[in-house]
């Protein structure tokens, strides 16, 4: 074996820390354990560092916790030059240049190999509309890696090359189940933000409660539309929507053991954990296209797709599973199958490729 077979820099993930719950944290999370069972020396580095006891409070208020943010986690960089790679997970707009941009400069200025890991499903519009806010400082990193076809088009588009890298999802901690007598327990596992439109789920919900009264609905996740959310279940006057709020990593699987149909109205999006975890529980799937969703589920082979802003669509997609549940074993089973693709031991030696380039 080769000195580069068996290279195992020293790596620092710079992501968000799960105080910010959603895919990025979890995919950071998921690299650390699966890159430290293989040898590496993995440091996290968390673009939200804690901020001392008498300060937390200033996280309550919007841009004065930006600029104390900004306060801790810029010093906090200096760590890298203990490091021979800089993996710097990337959203986009101010996100992209608040926290990326000054990882990947300190990283340069330490002469270390930087890794932008660019999950974003508004890459499009990113790079189309910010202009030199996101361009020149794409060309500091060493390479891009994404984790879907889709975001690899978008930025060939844009005259880059990036490497495709799936995302992660830790199978064990998922109990697969087939779902023989589906019931109309749906889940819906997002936050409460615009793009992902969980008014669209619970509308469709409405719709579906006509035909099922005993359907229930498990939305988890927080976010800036909770109020708006529940009083728009409020006025429909339908009952069996629970709204779970924040639940921690731990606590993700049993909501899926617990749920029948996984549903998933997003407008904008790339390659959700969400999606990758009920494939893993033995849930279908109902689902916009959106992002790089439509090649996961290829429309009747690994889940439903639907079109967006269409509650209709998904309570007929949700009943058309109800009334098939063999067709909906069939789904599950597949998704599940795909959901391989998508395990650490799949996925590792991509990244030790990655890592590789340094020794080359």
């Amino acid at each position: 074996m080769s000195t580069a077979d068996n290279y195992r820099p020293r790596v620092t993930l710079v992501a968000a820390g799960m105080e910010i719950l959603g895919g990025q944290g979890v995919q950071a999370l998921a690299l650390v354990q699966g890159l430290r069972r293989e040898g590496y020396a993995v440091s996290f580095l968390p673009i939200n560092p804690r901020f001392p006891v008498g300060l937390r409070w200033l996280r309550e208020l919007r841009y004065v916790r930006t600029f104390f943010n900004q306060l801790f986690y810029l010093p906090s960089l200096l760590a890298l030059r203990r490091s021979d790679v800089a993996h710097v997970f990337s959203a986009s707009y101010w996100s992209f240049l608040l926290a990326p941009v000054p990882a990947l400069l300190v990283a340069r200025l330490f002469g270390k190999r930087s890794v932008l890991h660019y999950h974003s499903g508004e890459a499009e519009d990113h790079l189309s509309r910010w202009g030199a806010l996101v361009h020149p400082w794409l060309h500091l990193a060493d390479e891009i890696v994404v984790p879907s076809e889709y975001l690899h088009e978008v930025f060939a588009r844009y005259g880059y090359h990036t490497r495709v890298v799936k995302n992660v999802v830790d199978t064990a901690r998922f109990a697969y189940r087939e779902r023989s007598d589906l019931r109309p327990r749906l889940l819906s596992v997002r936050n409460l933000e615009p793009h992902y439109r969980v008014d669209t789920v619970i509308e469709a919900f409405a719709l579906l409660k006509k035909r099922y009264p005993e359907a229930t609905l498990a939305v988890a996740g927080y976010g800036s539309q909770e109020a708006e959310l529940r009083e728009l279940a409020a006025g429909l006057g339908v009952s069996g929507i629970r709204f779970l709020g924040r639940v921690e990593p731990e606590n993700v699987p049993a909501l899926y053991a617990d749920a029948d149909i996984f549903v998933n109205a997003a407008v904008i999006d790339n390659q959700p954990v969400s999606v990758l975890e009920a494939f893993a529980s033995g849930l279908p799937v109902v689902s916009t296209g959106t992002g790089d969703i439509a090649a996961m589920l290829r429309h009747g082979e690994a889940g439903l797709l639907v079109p967006p802003g269409d509650p209709p669509a998904i309570a007929q997609a949700v009943t058309s599973l109800l009334e098939q549940p063999q067709r909906a074993v069939g789904i599950a089973r597949r998704a599940r199958a795909e959901v391989e693709l998508y395990t650490w031991s799949n996925i590792s030696a991509d990244w030790a490729d990655v890592y590789r380039k340094e020794a080359a």
